[in-house]
């Protein structure tokens, strides 16, 4: 990731302080993380903090990978101090997801007052009421009261000795997304990389397809695929055009054959055994037998397979739009809506140049 950690930019900045804005998107973005590690059996993560965010090519905050966990497992160290571990941690040494809230609750702390807070100190200081105390003097002016004060409530629950008493991800993700309102301006220009006085960059308006894939049109999808044919697939169709004496490929070809007809009459199911026997086959390689197998998955809602089969489709044939406008619509079912963003950018773009 070319753009640093959390930690440098939160806590050892030598230009300006992170603005708020942007501490916000880091606390949305992350628990919009731990909620997709937790959809996908991976709710357990060791010693979640500043270090562990960072920062991609557009600015954007993501968790890395270092901490992830399979079980939870024996420890006697937590990070580099135990103050900061969960205390149901400091007395069985195991993770669980509420360990995992907890230390979430501690970057929220972070963000707030850009430095390390003792979760025990700040706690007293929320039962004091000296939240001032508990805010970066450098963000004095630059958010509105309510903002702090959601945070810090975000916080002071994360942070409950009980763990059955702190919030989910899912809930920290309702909390956070109405806090975030500067959704139209580049992580990079939030973090002080780009100056926002620059032009901004021409907006590549969506084709047909486009359009489609951002509002998840699966009828209209199916129709696009049955005009484009395969024609993307002459050249490997040609260079194996010699073995079609083989009995080997005449039964590929037949589940491909079998598998379009099924795809043609709606009949998704039935097309994607067809079109996974011709896959099986290893006789030829058709990145659109992958991306109707990816619609048919789509038809199923079995999203997970569908990104699979785009991702497939992109690696056989790597600037073709239509594997990245599935990939995008793929991204959009699962509801990790920026990746899919991303995705519908590229695929734009490709469309365009083509």
């Amino acid at each position: 990731m070319p753009n640093e950690t959390l930690s440098k930019h939160l806590f050892h900045s030598e230009t300006q302080p992170m603005k708020w804005a942007m501490r916000l998107r880091v606390a949305l973005y992350l628990a919009q993380a731990l909620e997709y590690c937790s959809n996908r059996g991976k709710a357990l993560y060791h010693d979640l903090n500043a270090y562990r965010i960072l920062f991609d090519q557009d600015g954007n905050p993501r968790l890395s990978c270092f901490g992830l966990m399979k079980n939870s497992r024996d420890g006697r160290s937590y990070g580099t101090n135990i103050a900061f571990a969960p205390p149901e941690y400091s007395r069985t040494g195991k993770v669980t997801p509420e360990s995992v809230i907890y230390s979430f609750g501690t970057l929220l702390l972070d963000l707030l007052s850009g430095k390390h807070i003792l979760p025990s100190h700040a706690l007293d200081l929320i039962r004091a009421k000296k939240i001032q105390l508990l805010t970066d003097s450098c963000l004095e002016g630059h958010f509105s009261n309510d903002d702090g004060t959601e945070l810090l409530r975000l916080a002071s629950r994360c942070l409950q000795y009980e763990p059955c008493e702190r919030p989910n991800a899912k809930s920290l993700v309702n909390a956070l997304t109405p806090l975030e309102k500067e959704t139209s301006v580049s992580s990079l220009v939030l973090l002080g990389i780009l100056d926002e006085s620059e032009p901004p960059k021409e907006i590549v308006p969506l084709t047909p397809f486009g359009e489609a894939c951002s509002r998840k049109d699966l009828i209209t999808i199916h129709k696009i695929l049955e005009r484009v044919g395969y024609k993307d697939d002459e050249d490997v169709a040609n260079e194996l055009s010699f073995q079609m004496w083989t009995d080997q490929l005449q039964g590929t070809l037949n589940s491909k054959k079998h598998g379009d007809s099924a795809f043609h009459a709606g009949e998704f199911s039935k097309a994607i055994d067809f079109y996974t026997q011709f896959i099986n086959g290893g006789t030829m390689v058709s990145p659109t037998v992958y991306a109707r197998r990816c619609l048919c998955y789509l038809m199923n809602n079995m999203a997970q397979e569908a990104l699979g089969d785009a991702m497939q489709a992109q690696l056989i044939s790597p600037t073709w739009p239509t594997a990245f406008y599935l990939q995008a619509v793929a991204y959009f079912t699962i509801g990790m809506d920026i990746d899919a963003l991303e995705s519908l950018k590229e695929a734009t773009t490709l469309e365009t140049i083509a």
